[in-house]
């Protein structure tokens, strides 16, 4: 019989608003109210979905996005397993800029930002290579130990490009297509020499009333 794994990817709820639209990456910022109003609703969403295992970053805004599910968490669910290497990429001398400032400033597109760490274009930034040598391990182990069960990796939209990207066997910047929405769930399932993406992008808060 086939194993599947099913990875459920989330990015962190929104965060606090000094930090939107802003390339964010190392600075470790919190959640904005609304932010933790979608935490709410993405806990209500995956206790549905029951992960037996959870992965998370441990910087803040995907720690706080992570309590609602903890607190609604059974006697004798596995507490997450924190990994440095999920943390969000560092944007060099482009943290702490907004959108605008880096069109103005560099005369780039924001949304071009995956094709230019790509070409090592961000001054100081860290590099396609070192993301994906950090963020591979991570899902190597996450894969490994979950082999068969259903996975909740709790992270941020950089890095679940990166695993999109290494899953789909796709360059990087071809990860720019999708949307990852705060909050949202991406479910992915891994089976060996297949890899589906059965939903994408799902933001439990927008069918809110």
């Amino acid at each position: 019989m086939t194993t599947t794994t099913t990875l459920y990817l989330m990015r962190h709820a929104e965060v606090e608003e000094r930090y939107q639209r802003i390339f964010g990456g190392r600075i470790d910022m919190e959640l904005s109210p609304r932010g933790h109003d979608q935490a709410l609703y993405l806990a209500g969403h995956m206790r549905g979905e029951r992960p037996e295992l959870i992965y998370a970053s441990p910087m803040k805004r995907v720690q706080f996005t992570l309590l609602p599910l903890l607190i609604m968490s059974a006697a004798g669910d596995p507490p997450p397993v924190v990994m440095p290497g999920l943390r969000e990429v560092d944007f060099g001398d482009w943290t702490g800029l907004s959108w605008e400032e880096v069109a103005t400033k560099h005369g780039v597109q924001p949304i071009q930002w995956l094709e230019q760490l790509e070409l090592g274009a961000i001054p100081n930034a860290e590099s396609v290579a070192e993301f994906r040598a950090r963020v591979a391990p991570c899902l190597e182990q996450i894969l490994r130990e979950g082999a068969g069960r259903r996975v909740a990796v709790m992270c941020h939209g950089g890095t679940i490009r990166m695993m999109l990207s290494i899953l789909l066997e796709q360059p990087l910047p071809k990860m720019a297509s999708f949307d990852i929405d705060y909050a949202s769930v991406t479910e992915v399932h891994c089976s060996p020499g297949r890899v589906e993406v059965q939903s994408m992008n799902f933001a439990p808060w927008r069918d809110a009333p």
